[in-house]
Order: structure tokens, then C-alpha cells, then sequence
């Protein structure tokens, strides 16, 4: 399965990952490939999850992420 994840850097230097997709999946790491290697195992245990309780797994069909910019300039 193939998810969107944001990955926001911490002015003390770590990072923080989410799926937005799967509400309450969130995890951090000191560094950006261990951030993402937390997120990867916590987004697997949200499915397994899901799939054991029977419950349908968030699929992101359907939507887009877009990076926008503005015009306004300071």
C-alpha cells in the first residue's frame, strides 16, 4: 500500500512523521531516514490492526497532495 506521509522538522532538530490518511499514526526519529523508517513500522501496525479487528483499511484513492505557494511576497 502506498501512503502519504509528512514529515515536519523540529526546531530541536528531530523530526516528526504522520499519515494523515490513518488519524493517530504518528511517530519521530532523531534523523529524517529514521523518522521515516518509525513511520513505516507504525503505518504497518495500523493495518495489521485494522485487518484483525475487521475493520476496512484507510485507502488514499482519490486524493492529491499539492504543494502551493503563494503570491504574496514580505
Amino acid at each position: 500500500m502506498h501512503y502519504t506521509v509528512i514529515l515536519e522538522r523540529e526546531a530541536d532538530g528531530g523530526y516528526v512523521a504522520t499519515v494523515p490518511i490513518l488519524p493517530g499514526c504518528v511517530s519521530q526519529g532523531d534523523t529524517r531516514d529514521e523518522a521515516m523508517t518509525n513511520i513505516r513500522e507504525a503505518a504497518d501496525l495500523y493495518v495489521e490492526d485494522c485487518i484483525a479487528a475487521g475493520d476496512p483499511v484507510p485507502i488514499g484513492a482519490g486524493r492529491e497532495y499539492l504543494e502551493l505557494t503563494t503570491s504574496i511576497h514580505q
